[in-house]
């Protein structure tokens, strides 16, 4: 028997899209990936009437280099090794920023943000792990992926200001070269592969620490 409960009001439906983005954009290899975040992204601009602004967001992509006709994923495959879920999801979570859905669960004020943009190019010619960012950086503004040490993840730096490209650092914890997949792998925290900063053309955008260089992709 149908229910004769009246229907979630339309600001009812927004936030719960606005928090499943959210939690889809934290861990997107237990939602499905890059194809649920574009369904969430396509929910919430057609519950507020704007569809044509991913178009906007996909051109601003394809000029960056950042896009690809199967979406972000393949676009970091020149970049960093495999299991792109978590950059791919970075991506999304800077036009998340930009339309005032992301949750933050850390800003930056403005003097934290412009001493790390300053600091970071120098800082990555190092090799570093996931406790060296944190402990140099602080507790990210977002996490996407796991809190445990043995899978890699994204982390996440950015002002409440939507118009301030997110930093981002990608860490990686997979086998090496030429030897069998293991579990737990050999290293008990991901290797920093990259800081990416989100307004620059895609190649240009990447810093690469020397461990990052020695990884990407041929």
């Amino acid at each position: 028997m149908p229910s004769t409960a009246p229907l979630a009001s339309s600001e009812e439906i927004h936030a719960h899209l606005v928090t499943q983005l959210n939690d889809v954009l934290r861990r997107p290899g237990m939602w499905g990936g890059e194809l649920t975040i574009r369904l969430m992204l396509d929910s919430l601009l057609f519950v507020e009437r704007r569809p044509g602004v991913f178009d906007d967001e996909r051109r601003a992509l394809e000029r960056r280099k950042a896009w690809s006709p199967t979406g972000v994923t393949e676009a970091f495959e020149s970049f960093l090794p495999t299991d792109h879920d978590t950059s791919a999801a970075s991506v999304y979570a800077e036009i998340a920023h930009r339309q005032g859905w992301l949750r933050l669960d850390r800003a930056l004020s403005a003097d934290e943000y412009a001493t790390m943009l300053a600091a970071i190019d120098s800082w990555a010619s190092q090799d570093h792990v996931w406790t060296d960012v944190t402990s140099a950086f602080g507790t990210p503004s977002m996490l996407f992926g796991s809190t445990n040490p043995y899978y890699g993840k994204t982390l996440g730096y950015v002002t409440a200001d939507p118009s301030a490209p997110m930093l981002f650092f990608h860490l990686w914890n997979g086998a090496d070269p030429d030897t069998e997949c293991s579990w737990p792998p050999s290293r008990e925290q991901p290797l920093l592969l990259a800081v990416r900063r989100g307004d620059a053309p895609f190649a240009a955008s990447f810093t690469f620490t020397p461990e990052g260089h020695r990884r990407r992709p041929a």
